[in-house]
Parts: C-alpha cells; sequence; structure tokens
C-alpha cells in the first residue's frame, strides 16, 4: 500500500491479491472513490441512546459556504436481562431513532450545525427475525425464545423499587443536540490527511420519563482524524479514529448512579474501489455512564462493531447502510440497523 500526496511524485499500483475476482466486476477504467466517513451511528441501547456521547464523525469540516443536511433512521433490538440478590434489568423492545441533522460552513475551517431527534419505544416486529437468524448459524438467544415476542418491557428495579419502568409503547422529541467543529489539520493532498476538534451540547428537550432524553445539559468534545491511501486502479483505502469524552449534566434518569465523566473513541476503515461505493467497518467503544450496580447492563464497558456500505447516488447525495452487533454482550442491542440520506449543497 503506497501512500500519495505527501510530497512524493510516486504512484502505487494495486497488487491485492485475495482481491482479484472483483476486480472482473469493477470497471476497467477506476477513479479516485468517494469520499469514507464513518457512519455516525452508537449505542442505542435505552439508558444510553439519552445521554450526549461523541457520535463517529468526519475529520472534514465543510468549506465556507457549504452546506449538509441528514436524515438518519435507527432501528435497534433489545434483549437482556439479568439479575442479582439486589437489582434486577429487562431491555426486551425496539427503540427508533430518527434524526435530522443540518450544517453549514460558516468560516474557512469552521462548522456548526442542529439535530433534532426523534425517539420512539416500541415491541417492534424483529424478534422472530432474529431468532431464525440465530437458529440457521446456531447461535444461542440468550433467552430471548422464552419471552412474549415483540414486547416492549425497560425496567430496572434496585431494592424492591422499580428504578424505571416503560412498557407502553410512544415516541416524541428527543434531546436536541448543537454541534460545531474547526479544522485543526488538513493538509490538502489528492490523499488527504486530517484531523478536526468537534463538540456537542445536548439540550434536555426529550421527556427523562419516557427514555426519550436525560433531562439535563451534556457536552461533548472530541477529536476526529483521518487518513488516505490511494490503491492505483483499486480506488482508495481511508482510515480513520475519533477519541474525546463527555462530561454529563446532572439528569433525571438515575440520578444517583450517574457518572459525570465518559470517554469514548471509534477506530476503522472503509475503502472505495468506485466512485459510487465505499465498504466500511468502525468499532465504538465507551466507559459505563452508570455506576453502583454489579449488573453489566448498567455498569460495563461498551465495545460495539458496525459494518455496510456508503452509495453516493450524485456527488453530493449519499445514502449509508450499516448493521452494528455488541461484542460486549448486555451493553448495547443486540443489533441495530442503520440508514442515512445526506445531501450537499
Amino acid at each position: 500500500m503506497t501512500k500519495r500526496g505527501r510530497g512524493g511524485k510516486h504512484r502505487g499500483r494495486g497488487g491485492i491479491g485475495a482481491l482479484t475476482g472483483l476486480a472482473l466486476l469493477l470497471p476497467c477504467a477506476v477513479a479516485h472513490g468517494m469520499e469514507v466517513t464513518p457512519f455516525r451511528t452508537g449505542n442505542m441501547a435505552p439508558l444510553v441512546q439519552i445521554h450526549g456521547l461523541p457520535v463517529p464523525d468526519s475529520a472534514r469540516i465543510l468549506a465556507q459556504r457549504e452546506g449538509e443536511v441528514s436524515a438518519a433512521v435507527d432501528l435497534a433490538n433489545n434483549y437482556a436481562v439479568d439479575a442479582n440478590g439486589s437489582e434486577s434489568v429487562i431491555f426486551d423492545g425496539e427503540t427508533y431513532r430518527v434524526g435530522l441533522d443540518l450544517r453549514y460552513g460558516f468560516a474557512p475551517g469552521v462548522e456548526a450545525g442542529i439535530e433534532i431527534p426523534f425517539v420512539f419505544h416500541s415491541g417492534g416486529f424483529l424478534d422472530g427475525f432474529i431468532e431464525g437468524f440465530h437458529d440457521i448459524f446456531d447461535f444461542t438467544n440468550g433467552g430471548r425464545e422464552n419471552a412474549t415476542r415483540d414486547r416492549l418491557l425497560y425496567r430496572y428495579e434496585r431494592g424492591d423499587a422499580d428504578r424505571f419502568r416503560i412498557d407502553d409503547s410512544g415516541g416524541g422529541i428527543g434531546d436536541i443536540r448543537l454541534t460545531g467543529g474547526f479544522q485543526l489539520y488538513d493538509d490538502r493532498a489528492e490523499a488527504p490527511r486530517r484531523l478536526a476538534l468537534r463538540g456537542a451540547l445536548k439540550l434536555p428537550t426529550g421527556d427523562s420519563d419516557r427514555l426519550r432524553g436525560s433531562g439535563s445539559v451534556d457536552f461533548a468534545l472530541w477529536l476526529a482524524a483521518s487518513d488516505d491511501y490511494r490503491l492505483g486502479n483499486w480506488g482508495h483505502l481511508t482510515l480513520f479514529a475519533n477519541a474525546g469524552g463527555t462530561v454529563m449534566g446532572d439528569g433525571n434518569v438515575l440520578e444517583d448512579q450517574q457518572r459525570d465523566l465518559v470517554a469514548a473513541g471509534t477506530v476503522g476503515f472503509g475503502w472505495s474501489p468506485v466512485d459510487w461505493l465505499a465498504i466500511t467497518a468502525q468499532a465504538t467503544w465507551h466507559s459505563p455512564l452508570y455506576q453502583g450496580s454489579e449488573l453489566r447492563e448498567i455498569n460495563n464497558d461498551t465495545l460495539m462493531i458496525t459494518g455496510g456500505f456508503d452509495f453516493a447516488f450524485t456527488e453530493r447525495t449519499s445514502l449509508d447502510i450499516a448493521i452494528s452487533e455488541d461484542l460486549s454482550v448486555k451493553t448495547a442491542p443486540d443489533v441495530t440497523f442503520h440508514l442515512a440520506l445526506r445531501q450537499r449543497f
């Protein structure tokens, strides 16, 4: 793999033998490929999605007078049941999040935006599909086959009292996020290397009693970096990473167990063999948001993996399709489906 655009004039040629068969399916004259960015999706677990954790994002800040509008849909299927002598938890249901995101480059290297989310909790419809998928590949269902299908029950009991209980479907506006970014570095090469500082201020606009918000103001700050490599006729490969954390305000959900600081990070890569397609995979980690519990669902690090495709309909219009799985079991949904349509102007 040969780096290009760091002051040298040489150009690497694709020698990836394992992908020879795929080459027959690609155009003979492959262009530079499309821009690769992380999937903007995170942990959709009921107690996590209400807080303002950093969302994996691009290291490229919008140019001055460049705008972007996007609509993202996340569909998460949760099933986790656990108990010890003094506490128990049941997360059985589906959570849907629809986010409308508007961004604009106000000055060179300066971007600002707003995201308005809508959050819905429901019994859903995916339980039968997931159980069948697990049966085909002989995966364990973790006890979900013994539970009522398409049930909604998000419940945490501690000391013989419910700390919260959601068992009826409903939805509404979530916590609005004000976002911003600053371009710290961009070498503007054909295969660019970039670094950006991003931040988000989450406002308590969602109903915390219905787990559509936390009831607090959260502030997230993180670095986003990317490095691009040209692969000759094989398009290009992008490596990316995000790292930062969140200062969480005093919320209304498990307020006596909530932590004040949470760290988070994402690493991943994407390969764009042609101008209209990118194939991306990323791993996302964050530290626990709560304490004072021995249950993994409440007090444990999270590790997720997300993979999927980005399709470019035009130079400025693209569609993300991705699936997330929990590598650290019971700390994130069993599966989350992510769709995002973006338009730049």
